[in-house]
């Protein structure tokens, strides 16, 4: 598989919320950096994340417009979307969508690193937002 196929692929996990399937498609020592710069170091710290954000977030996706590769070094360019929830209920004012980048660096067919780039801003709103309300519940 090319380098694009491999991020082709891991999209497509993380598009149908397969841990499993984004598991066996990450290095052993993976990183992941997130759109604020907080990273994470490993498969096992990786499946925990993915599981907590598929809670929050379960219509979580990636629709990838534009796909560069150089060697093994692969950038996506489109955005993400999702629907922010504490209580499993994906209610329209917690929808949000944003332009979005991503750094893939591909070693021996699995994600060796995966970065965001976005401003996540609207989202943390929405999130804030949500937990405000919560407390005066």
């Amino acid at each position: 598989m090319t380098p694009t196929e491999v991020v082709q692929g891991f999209i497509e996990k993380i598009n149908n919320h397969s841990i499993d399937g984004i598991d066996k498609l990450m290095t052993e020592d993976h990183i992941f950096i997130d759109g604020g710069g907080a990273m994470i170091q490993g498969r096992k710290g990786m499946q925990d994340a993915w599981h907590g954000y598929f809670s929050i977030m379960p219509d979580y996706l990636i629709i990838a417009d534009h796909i560069l590769e150089v060697g093994n070094i692969v950038g996506v360019f489109g955005r993400a979307s999702g629907t922010y929830t504490s209580d499993e209920q994906l209610k329209s004012e917690n929808r949000w969508q944003v332009p979005a980048a991503w750094l893939a660096i591909v070693r021996k067919g699995k994600i060796a690193h995966w970065q965001v780039y976005t401003d996540s801003d609207s989202v943390s709103r929405i999130v804030a937002r949500e937990k405000e309300k919560s407390k005066k519940l």
